[in-house]
C-alpha cells in the first residue's frame, strides 16, 4: 500500500514540474497598450479644468470625413462614460474652409442646441454631400431643424462665437494637434491608435490609480 502511494506521488510530482517549468518560462504579460505606440505622454501637461476630475478632449471638425467616420463610437462611449470623467468637443478651424462649421458649433452651443444639432449637421455635411459652408447655408439648415435664423445668425456673428473659435484654435496649437479627429487624456495623453476609445478607458483608468 505505502509503495503505490510513494508510485502515485511520483508520478503526480513529473506531471506538475514540466507545467510549473512553462510558468516559471513565461514572459510577464504585456501591457495592453503601449506608451510610444498607442499613445504618447505631451511634453507639457495641461492642468485639468475641474482637480477632482478626468478630462477627455475631442478635437474635430465637421468638414472631417475620420471625425465623421469616429462619431458613432464617441456616442457610444458617452453612454458607459465614467461619473468622474468629463468630455468635451473642440471644434478646430485649420483653414479658411473649416471656419463656417467651427462657428456653428459654438453657435450651437450658445444656443444651447450644441447636442441636438450635432448629428444632423454631420450627416448633411457628409452623408447627404450638403453644401453648408456659408454663413446663409447653414442658417438656412439650422432653420430646418427648428432653430430661429435670426438668433442662429446672431450668435454665429457673436463676439462669445468669436473668443471660443479663437480659443480652440489656441488650444489646438498648445496640445501640438495636427489633424483631427484628435483625442487628448487628462491633459497629459494623445491616443495615436486606431483603438481610440479602448486606449481612453486604458488612460483613465491608469490615471485614476495615479490619482488614488
Amino acid at each position: 500500500m505505502l509503495h503505490s502511494l510513494r508510485r502515485l506521488l511520483l508520478v503526480l510530482l513529473a506531471c506538475a514540474l514540466p507545467l510549473a517549468v512553462a510558468r516559471a518560462a513565461d514572459p510577464p504579460a504585456p501591457p495592453a497598450f503601449e506608451e510610444g505606440r498607442d499613445y504618447v505622454r505631451l511634453p507639457t501637461p495641461m492642468p485639468p479644468a475641474a482637480p477632482d476630475k478626468i478630462e477627455v478632449i475631442e478635437f474635430f471638425s465637421y468638414t472631417c470625413p475620420h471625425c465623421y467616420d469616429l462619431d458613432p463610437t464617441v456616442r457610444g462611449w458617452l453612454q458607459r462614460k465614467p461619473e468622474n470623467v468629463t468630455f468635451t468637443r473642440v471644434a478646430v478651424a485649420f483653414g479658411a474652409s473649416w471656419e463656417p462649421s467651427a462657428r456653428a458649433y459654438y453657435a450651437a452651443e450658445a444656443l444651447g442646441v450644441a447636442d441636438r444639432m450635432h448629428q444632423p449637421l454631420f450627416d448633411a455635411i457628409h452623408r447627404d454631400k450638403r453644401k453648408l459652408s456659408s454663413e446663409d447655408e447653414l442658417a438656412a439648415f439650422f432653420a430646418e431643424q427648428g432653430v430661429n435664423q435670426e438668433a442662429f445668425r446672431k450668435a454665429y456673428q457673436s463676439f462669445q462665437t468669436e473668443t471660443q473659435l479663437r480659443r480652440g484654435n489656441q488650444l489646438a496649437q498648445r496640445y501640438g494637434v495636427r489633424g483631427v479627429p484628435t483625442v487628448i487624456v487628462g491633459g497629459q495623453y494623445d491616443i495615436r491608435s486606431p483603438r481610440i476609445f479602448e486606449v481612453v478607458d486604458f488612460l483613465i483608468a491608469k490615471l485614476a490609480v495615479s490619482q488614488g
